[in-house]
């Protein structure tokens, strides 16, 4: 078993090996001729590749393989049973798709008979190969760590968790809750945790995988942006179960109320088929969204560089997964402020509004930039809309449970979009935020997008009922 970088260089070098080997073995004309002894299939026409056309089907073969098996190359701990059945239903898809590139573009044809032997050659090796390197998790979490920097919370976890813990992970430095002055966690045994202390906050990963741990118990103080999260996010790399006491429940998106003294964090609230299907619904969404929309994203872009008022878009930091941040774009709606001191595109001050930007506002088509954070994995056409990281701290003190939204991908619209629920209240948006993470389907996203579209015609059409009126 391996985990970490090792995990993935070994996963993705084990599928190319093995895919490029049943081609080849498909490919041999022992092979093929065997072939005819087989019932049914002996009437597929032999075709025998070499050459640069066997190197073509190799390539075509191993890159679709090796795109369908993402999911696959991150360390996750899985059971044998678990890990068999995933990967075969990667294989299926992955021929599936070699099938459909063959048959709608015949220069890209992989012919049918090279299709039906590697079919069961990989259904038996690749979940083979999965299973020999794959993690194994532990019943009992027989290798469990603490990663914090509050002793209190340490001292509380030892003495009520039964998870045996083989040490404990915190900076050179941590405050104990009740003190003021520094108590430095030296290396080796402290005096008053019991635990051997196996490095500092940078070497997470290190011991992660040097340690075999399978269970991480959070400890912190604060769950903050740097070191709480940026612990859940290394966990999350490595497919380490992670807990937090449950003092930090209202920080973290859990299955359950908290009732036990540790609690599990929910690092991937949807099923990995979930996680695939919405994935390609964005590609899908986005992509021909922005070809169609082409020829009115430069009739927008001139019209403001027309208006003469500043930069074509506005960009401004959101906070993303696990509280990353990324740089979220739109058209810019404002001009510029005069003092310098704030962004062009948030505060709503009459004497910066410009008549296209207004325009722009009411029809949405200022949202049309992030059309490419979600071509590029950044957003989600659905989901939590990305706050702005400047101002979460007020949102976080108006709603407790403000930071479980950064357990999801942000969208573009959102189940709290389409019930008006804002930035402006807090309590109302994260309420519906969750409610969408709890019951994210891919139906309920396309109603949620059927809304917001239908929302867009409305206010297009109350745009122009508007102007009739004016004239009037």
């Amino acid at each position: 078993m391996v985990s970490g970088k090792r995990y993935r260089v070994t996963a993705v070098g084990g599928v190319i090996l093995l895919v490029a080997a049943a081609i080849l073995i498909a490919n041999h004309s022992a092979v093929q001729s065997l072939i005819g002894f087989v019932p049914i299939v002996n009437r597929l026409p032999a075709d025998s590749a070499a050459g640069s056309e066997l190197f073509f089907e190799v390539l075509l073969t191993v890159v679709v393989f090796g795109v369908m098996f993402i999911p696959l190359y991150k360390p996750r701990p899985r059971r044998i049973l678990d890990t068999i059945a995933v990967v075969q239903r990667r294989t299926l898809v992955a021929i599936v798709t070699l099938s459909a590139i063959g048959y709608f573009d015949y220069t890209y044809r992989l012919p049918r008979l090279t299709v039906v032997l590697i079919t069961p050659l990989l259904l038996g090796v690749l979940p083979a190969w999965f299973v020999a390197i794959r993690r194994r998790p532990s019943d009992d979490g027989s290798r469990a760590l603490i990663v914090g920097d509050d002793l209190d919370t340490m001292r509380k976890i030892i003495e009520t968790t039964e998870l045996p813990i083989v040490g404990y992970v915190s900076p050179a430095v941590a405050t104990k809750a009740e003190m003021s002055a520094p108590v430095v966690m030296d290396g080796g045994k402290h005096g008053s945790l019991p635990l051997e202390r196996l490095g500092g906050l940078s070497r997470l990963e290190e011991v992660l995988v040097d340690n075999d741990i399978d269970t991480v118990v959070l400890a912190f103080q604060r769950a903050d942006r740097e070191e709480f999260f940026g612990a859940i996010d290394a966990c999350h790399e490595h497919g380490v179960t992670t807990k937090v006491h449950r003092e930090h429940a209202d920080d973290v998106l859990t299955a359950d109320e908290p009732t036990a003294p540790l609690v599990d964090v929910e690092i991937e609230p949807w099923d990995i088929q979930d996680h695939i299907i919405k994935r390609g619904f964005d590609v899908l969404f986005a992509g021909t969204a922005l070809l169609l929309l082409a020829p009115i994203i430069f009739v927008i872009a001139a019209a403001i560089v027309l208006e003469g008022n500043g930069p074509i878009l506005f960009s401004q930091k959101r906070t993303y997964l696990f509280g990353e941040t990324f740089t979220v774009h739109k058209f810019r709606t404002l001009k510029p402020d005069p003092t310098g001191e704030g962004d062009v595109g948030t505060t709503f001050d009459g004497n910066r509004k410009t008549p296209l930007g207004e325009f722009l506002r009411t029809t949405h088509l200022d949202e049309i930039p992030q059309l490419w954070a979600i071509l590029v994995g950044d957003m989600s056409v659905v989901g939590p809309r990305p706050a702005q990281t400047g101002i979460e701290d007020e949102l976080e003190a108006e709603a407790d449970q403000w930071r479980q939204r950064w357990f999801v991908k942000p969208g573009l619209t959102g189940l709290a979009q389409i019930n008006g629920a804002n930035s402006q209240d807090p309590r109302a948006k994260i309420h519906y935020d969750l409610q969408y993470i709890r019951n994210q389907s891919f139906s309920y996203d396309l109603k949620i997008v059927v809304r917001q579209v239908w929302q867009v015609v409305v206010d297009v059409l109350s745009l122009a009922t508007d102007r009739d009126d004016e004239q009037e």
